[in-house]
């Protein structure tokens, strides 16, 4: 299959940077076809700016036009995996800028056409998609407050993809507090988890 690999932290030797490595590895020995984007190191700018606005419904081929190269990758993407730190119940604001600029109307989804309809997906060619974080939450704190960033990135963008799309959740909870052995057995789960899809 054809993979995107959006890998989102501003620290290259942080665990996070392990396991987009790990990621990369799997699906490339599984014999997958990789495109890979690291944000940070490509600079990209997660802002989006008042004509990108104003263009938003009105023209947005100016917009996709802003960001072709990784409006082109998501298009051509049959799996996505996303792997990113969670920070104050969320991704950090690189990889929200990145969702926000890129899966624009046209590309992501078309508008709802009246008052109580939800948004039309237009990324039927996303065949899975796998979110791979860490968190200083524990596990019990994250799921007491319905793991916000579970609901939106899954269960929230699932209506963008393929009808069938398997959908992946893997997180690393109570990050800052796990030991060396606790690490390593969470890359094992995603090598085996990534190598199985």
């Amino acid at each position: 299959m054809r993979i995107l690999i959006v890998f989102c932290h501003p620290y290259e030797q942080s665990f996070n940077a392990a396991l987009f490595e790990c990621a990369r590895k799997s699906l490339s020995e599984a014999s997958h076809e990789l495109r890979t984007i690291d944000l940070y190191r490509e600079g990209f700018d997660p802002v989006m700016q008042r004509s990108e606005w104003l263009n938003y419904f009105g023209d947005a081929e100016k917009n996709i036009d802003a960001v072709r190269d990784h409006v082109d990758a998501v298009r051509w993407a049959e799996g996505l995996v996303l792997v990113y730190p969670t920070w104050i119940y969320g991704p950090p604001s690189m990889l929200k800028g990145w969702i926000e600029r890129v899966w624009l109307p046209g590309v992501a989804f078309d508008a709802p056409e009246g008052p109580n309809q939800r948004l039309v997906g237009r990324l039927r060619n996303i065949r899975f998609f796998v979110a791979i974080t860490t968190g200083g939450s524990p596990r019990w704190w994250t799921w007491f407050l319905f793991n916000p960033g579970f609901n939106a990135l899954l269960r929230g963008h699932k209506p963008l993809f393929h009808r069938n799309c398997r959908m992946e959740w893997l997180q690393l909870y109570d990050m800052d507090h796990q030991p060396t052995e606790a690490r390593t057995r969470f890359l094992r789960k995603v090598e085996k988890r990534l190598k199985t899809l």
